[in-house]
């Protein structure tokens, strides 16, 4: 009928993907939140997680796939809060603040022109600021008002709660997020020139982290030179994947009470991880988008120089070509071609 707008299906296989991806970012959301629960300290008798890795998989999901993802993200965020606790009203409040922070995260960091391929240090500051600091004060505002509101945690434990909370939630995007965009950018072929050197890299780290996180002295300092060797030599891909298993072996030290957190309260032990833990993800991120940056510069000077050179190769070759004897030319009006000028 005319005039009547015609509502076309969506198209099956779009819907059937749609529903493929948001279930495996649920799965993956619901995943990352059981693996970050084994590991939770306790402040003012709240327990919270030190690394929060659903926020980083949340984050990330939505800057690959886009924000049409949202239901796994929420799924996800049910079906975890429904395996700690009985479902009530209000964990709806909590489903949708942690939906809403790297929903967020995403926008914000898409109106700054953010690349996820962190090849920037604009892209490194985005997401450390904007990703993670910013967005996440969401989620922790929401966790931490329903427990006020449930009258499991005293109104004057509120900002010390709720800073153990954001910090949580901020440390997965920072450590959680680089790694699986990272993953998500990895291409074949690889060098193999450079696995020997990987292959090094990793042995030392794993033999400095055991080292510093088993020992009775405070040696995490030692993690640090390592982090700029993977940034220098390999960038996000090196620094990243260092950052994630320093953090995930002093996190366990930590909720263990093991190594250089022996004998510390529970909030000197979340002070001094969460330092750690912060400047670790921090310099891993900026350095290796600083490092990348540079590269890329460079090679654009050197591709830059190359096509300058080709071009001038080209004009010199023209200019050396000897010249081709053509007829002669026609003598101006009045002039002959050759001799002297004609007599008054």
């Amino acid at each position: 009928m005319a005039g009547v707008p015609v509502i076309q299906d969506l198209d099956p296989r779009r819907a059937a993907v749609l529903v493929a991806q948001s279930l495996a970012v649920a799965i993956g959301y619901f995943a990352a939140g059981r693996l970050g629960l084994t590991r939770q300290l306790v402040v003012e008798g709240a327990i919270y997680t030190p690394i929060w890795p659903p926020t980083g998989v949340a984050v990330a999901a939505f800057l690959v796939l886009g924000l049409r993802v949202f239901g796994g993200v929420a799924l996800g965020a049910l079906l975890v809060i429904a395996s700690i606790a009985t479902l009530r009203p209000l964990a709806l409040v909590n489903v949708a603040g942690n939906t809403l922070a790297p929903v967020c995260a995403y926008l914000m960091l898409r109106r700054v022109g953010f690349s996820a391929r962190l090849d920037r240090l604009r892209d490194g500051l985005a997401l450390v600021f904007l990703g993670a600091f910013a967005a996440m004060t969401i989620s922790a505002t929401t966790g931490v008002g329903v427990l006020v509101l449930t009258d499991r945690l005293p109104t004057h434990d509120f900002w010390t709660v709720w800073l153990a909370w954001w910090v949580g939630d901020a440390m997965g995007v920072l450590i959680v997020t680089p790694v699986l965009l990272m993953l998500e950018d990895l291409r074949p072929p690889f060098r193999p020139r450079r696995w020997k050197e990987a292959l090094g890299l990793a042995v030392t780290t794993v033999a400095t982290v055991t080292l510093a996180v088993h020992g009775r002295m405070s040696l995490l300092f030692l993690v640090y030179p390592l982090l700029v060797w993977a940034a220098l030599r390999f960038q996000l891909a090196g620094s990243a994947l260092c950052a994630l298993y320093a953090s995930v072996m002093v996190t366990i030290a930590a909720t263990d009470g093991s190594g250089p957190f022996a004998g510390l309260t529970q909030t000197e032990v979340m002070i001094n991880l969460q330092a750690f833990n912060a400047t670790m993800a921090l310099t891993a991120l900026l350095l290796s988008a600083v490092v990348t940056e540079q590269l890329n510069t460079r090679r654009s000077v050197e591709h830059a120089c190359q096509e300058l050179t080709e071009v001038l190769e080209h004009l010199t070759a023209g200019e050396s070509r000897p010249l081709t004897p053509g007829p002669p030319r026609p003598a101006p009006s009045g002039r002959p071609p050759d001799g002297p000028d004609p007599p008054g």
